[in-house]
């Protein structure tokens, strides 16, 4: 039952999201209420490292009244804890200075305060789901005495009868004196503003920063390399190729003696074992069919956040990564199922539950462990028990039966083996080769360049994630996904053609790997990241940065790998299919 109740909580949340993206916000009349949020307090440098506003002792407003607030799947998971202010706000009403609490300052009080001042802690408000930031309070030059800001000094802007911009001024400030009383005060001034309500965000994002000429140089240089590598990889495979080509053909004019006078090699000799299963075919297809997934849902993300602004709407962008992920389960199910049973997979159920729950419990498995961490903090970002609970039920009810349905329709459609070349019965053997033609040394030089297209607008998405910045150019974000996927199918080609070449016939691993080794690059540069570019500190920040970091690097290497792999399978069926074999 409690199930059930968990997973009609995900459908309601799910739109409730869809109705925040249909509808508009709330359009007020004169003298109406007007909520001011508390959210969460931390310290500055570490962003993820939140807890509830009144963790600190601050004291609440006098009233008490308010209606319901709606929580969103993607909210729950953020950490956002909405508690009511209980400052008396109504729409074009100003409010002259007003106590409207005391503080009776203990000794434990001060020294929570003591604390969260050294820390550099800041807390964030909402009005009308437009935030608000403000600092707790600030020490003197020496550091022995400790201020608190008592004032907010509140401005909100109007247009119409819509809130289109609020600004907070710190002050009032006083020294944190044992046993003693703070009042804590507001004020509200009202303003005529000529924004416009679709605008109202514009004053969050930072052109300067995302649209700075180092951006578009390395989207431009990106785009170059692209240019470069498709027209070498054109250049030398077509004429490689065609020499290849020309060869095998003249020795087919042989007689037998000749033939085997002949010096025969190359990636013709191993026509009988290019299109033998791979070795672990279970994890192999699950994983193919996991990176397929992962690339749809990227792409449909991106389109998504480049049609609608999904910054202006808390939690938006994970609530829609989660219900697409879920939509496109049947893309997983199709090519995971369908590459299982063309390489004669028996045990496709197996293969179904390990491709739909791989990428769900390599995320929840690192949820959950830095879950503890944060219980342990007390912090907001706890993930409740009861979202917990509905995420394993979209898992359960959602995931897996989208999941089933691709597989059969994979296994059905597309399972059946049409290989251009038959596969011998007995395995060839692998000739010795030079060391830097080992599938090892492949698999760590192919992740250079995909990483090499991509680590500037890391940069971008790491800065916008671990700091604070909205990210928005998603036009951006589209090319380097194009360009990533194109590099990485050059270079997985290229590497497979020169293993084949040496007559290793071992290439689905290798092309797959080769391409994934771009999340190494990435999680080493996600360190590099950490000790030069950022201030965070502590085990619950540290944590929380490496293990989703590991995360979001391990689903993009699945997806490169998948990305490499249908890229260099294509190619090599077609060079196969062209070439003549007895």
């Amino acid at each position: 039952m409690n199930k059930c109740k968990c997973y009609l909580k995900f459908c309601m949340s799910v739109v409730t999201y869809s109705a925040h993206l249909l509808l508009f916000h709330l359009q007020y009349t004169d003298k109406e209420e007007v909520v001011l949020w508390m959210n969460t307090v931390g310290p500055y440098h570490n962003r993820q490292e939140t807890y509830k506003y009144f963790s600190l002792p601050f004291c609440v407003g006098t009233k008490k009244t308010i209606s319901h607030y709606h929580e969103t799947l993607g909210e729950a998971l953020q950490g956002v804890e909405l508690e009511f202010s209980g400052l008396d706000i109504k729409f074009k009403e100003e409010v002259m200075q007003t106590t409207y609490c005391e503080i009776e300052l203990d000794k434990a009080k001060r020294e929570a305060f003591v604390y969260a001042i050294k820390n550099h802690y800041w807390y964030q408000m909402y009005i009308d789901d437009l935030p608000i930031w403000g600092i707790v309070g600030e020490a003197d030059e020496n550091g022995e005495d400790y201020y608190l800001w008592t004032y907010k000094k509140l401005e909100i802007g109007y247009n119409g009868n819509r809130i289109v911009d609020v600004n907070l001024t710190s002050e009032g400030k006083v020294k944190l004196v044992p046993n003693t009383r703070i009042a804590m005060s507001y004020s509200v001034k009202w303003k005529r503003s000529d924004v416009k309500f679709e605008d109202r965000f514009d004053k969050y994002l930072d052109p300067s920063f995302f649209q700075h000429r180092i951006h578009w140089f390395s989207i431009f240089n990106s785009f170059m390399m692209v240019i470069f590598l498709v027209g070498l990889v054109s250049m030398i495979l077509m004429r490689t190729l065609r020499k290849d080509y020309a060869r095998y053909s003249k020795e087919e004019e042989m007689d037998d003696m000749d033939r085997d006078l002949g010096d025969e090699y190359g990636w013709k000799q191993v026509h009988g074992d290019v299109f033998r299963p791979s070795s672990h075919p279970l994890i192999f297809s699950s994983l193919i069919g996991s990176g397929c997934q992962i690339f749809s849902v990227s792409l449909i993300v991106i389109i998504v956040a480049m049609i609608e602004d999904l910054y202006t709407e808390r939690g938006s962008m994970l609530s829609t990564a989660i219900f697409v992920y879920a939509a496109t389960s049947p893309v997983n199910g199709y090519f995971g199922g369908s590459l299982y049973a063309k390489q004669g997979g028996r045990r496709w159920i197996k293969q179904m539950f390990i491709g739909a729950f791989l990428i769900p419990a390599m995320v929840c498995g690192t949820a959950f462990f830095i879950n503890f961490i944060a219980i342990y903090y007390h912090a907001s970002r706890a993930i409740p028990f009861g979202t917990m609970v509905a995420v394993c039920c979209i898992c359960f009810f959602v995931i897996l039966p989208l999941n089933l349905v691709g597989t059969i329709l994979g296994r059905n459609l597309s399972g059946q083996p049409n290989f251009p070349c038959r596969v011998n019965a007995v395995p060839r053997p692998i000739p010795e080769k030079k060391w830097f033609m080992e599938p090892a040394v492949i698999v760590c030089l192919g992740g250079i360049l995909p990483f090499g297209s991509i680590f500037i607008e890391m940069y971008f998405i790491f800065t916008s994630f671990w700091a604070y910045k909205i990210y928005y150019v998603y036009g951006f974000m589209m090319l380097v996904l194009v360009i990533l996927c194109i590099v990485t199918v050059c270079v997985t080609i290229v590497c497979t053609y020169f293993l084949l070449n040496a007559e290793d016939y071992r290439w689905q691993w290798t092309s797959f790997l080769s391409a994934a080794s771009t999340a190494v690059y990435v999680y080493m540069y996600s360190f590099y990241y950490y000790f030069f570019k950022t201030k965070m500190y502590g085990l619950f920040q540290t944590s929380f940065y490496f293990g989703y970091m590991a995360v979001f690097s391990t689903a993009l290497g699945i997806m490169c790998g998948a990305v490499g792999y249908m890229g260099t399978s294509a190619f090599v069926r077609k060079i196969y299919t062209n070439v003549k074999i007895d």
